[in-house]
């Protein structure tokens, strides 16, 4: 006997909601009296035990289903996985914190029916409303906005809501371009899949009963990541970026660290290896030095962050990018001595163009030398 497809799936992704899980449920059975239905609790792994709780109400109910997911991490990551098994004709992704209106589903399950692709619940839209946020979230909130709009040509007024429902064929179309990273999947499905026809639907967010917000610097980094990587990542990939970013700070870092040498009036040392260039500064290896620190540190909790180094791990880490940074250095100057003493660049007919020329390309090829040995070497020694 064929298996009918209930209209609506709704996917709840969870983490530590013991609390708020039991109620929710309750909430959505009530709210969905009407419409047919499954509910995916979508775990990963909570301490709190969320799943077992999820797991003894699913016993006494067949439309729940549940999902454990023991290695797998991620809000957005987890919504894809319980799309991929979902059954029904629509998805719709909330949380399980209780802050999303259930009772708007059974509205988005028209408006979907009636047209529509996508349908956002919106707090910006007329009838909704942000709650008794604080100033410091309004104004996260803003900002993220705000760089959405930028980044992205976006219609909706609340590209931040997690609260939306879109059809299985929208889902099923672009599953292959979506990128499970970071918590706001939403921008992901509009982001890669051109041409939807959206449509806001007004509701009153709620404040969180149980529980710890999610929100953290980590979920700021990815969030960031994730719009770059909408916007250029058919041409740069988004860990090279920032990578190179790093790079741009450690410079400054170097030339903070020189000037602070010459300020202490750092000592001149004759090492007798370096007669024609005279005594070393020792500003200079000391910035340098600072600079490797730096760039070592902010690589390990920004662009390598899912992979970074923690406790004694740091210190080896530590080594082997100062080893790979040295060996950096070795590549930029003899490509620079390759370059500009054989007169590779003298067709720029100015010395200070060739001089320079030369100086950028070995520093090119230094960070992408660098960034391949790290990536693949100092970052992936130490994957969990």
């Amino acid at each position: 006997m064929t298996r009918i497809r209930p209209t609506l799936s709704v996917i709840l992704p969870t983490y530590n909601e013991s609390s708020n899980l039991p109620i929710l449920l309750g909430k959505l059975k009530t709210a969905l009296s009407e419409v047919s239905h499954e509910i995916l609790v979508v775990d990963d792994n909570s301490p709190d035990r969320t799943w077992e709780i999820a797991e003894e109400i699913a016993t006494k109910d067949d439309s729940i289903r549940v999902i454990r997911r023991i290695t797998d991490r991620g809000l957005s990551s987890a919504v894809i996985t319980g799309m991929e098994v979902a059954e029904g004709e629509i998805f719709a992704v909330m949380d399980a914190d209780l802050q999303h209106d259930e009772a708007l589903l059974p509205r988005m399950v028209q408006t979907l029916q009636g047209g529509y692709d996508l349908v956002v619940g919106s707090r910006a839209e007329e009838g909704g409303s942000y709650g008794q946020w604080s100033r410091r979230r309004r104004f996260i909130s803003w900002v993220a906005t705000f760089l959405a709009r930028l980044f992205l040509p976006l219609e909706i007024k609340d590209p931040m809501s997690g609260f939306f429902a879109l059809k299985r064929d929208v889902f099923e179309k672009s599953a292959n371009r979506i990128n499970p990273r970071g918590f706001k999947i939403l921008l992901e499905f509009i982001g890669r899949t051109p041409g939807l026809k959206m449509r806001e639907l007004g509701y009153h967010f709620r404040n969180r009963q149980h529980g710890e917000t999610k929100l953290s610097g980590s979920v700021v980094r990815n969030y960031l990541v994730a719009l770059f990587d909408l916007r250029f990542g058919h041409y740069l990939s988004s860990t090279f970026a920032m990578y190179v970013s790093v790079g741009a700070t450690g410079i400054i870092v170097n030339s903070l660290g020189f000037y602070v040498g010459e300020a202490l009036d750092f000592p001149r040392v004759d090492t007798g290896l370096l007669d024609a260039l005279g005594p070393v500064h020792l500003s200079v290896p000391f910035g340098y030095q600072l600079a490797i620190i730096s760039n070592y540190l902010l690589n390990n909790y920004l662009t390598f962050f899912e992979v970074r180094h923690r406790g004694l791990d740091i210190l080896k880490g530590l080594i082997y990018f100062e080893l790979i940074s040295l060996l950096g250095l070795f590549v930029q100057v003899s490509v620079f001595q390759l370059l500009y003493t054989n007169g590779f660049l003298d067709a720029l007919e100015s010395e200070a163009l060739s001089k320079y020329g030369s100086y950028a390309i070995g520093l090119a090829a230094a960070t992408v030398s660098n960034y391949f040995l790290n990536k693949n070497f100092t970052w992936k020694d130490f994957r969990p």
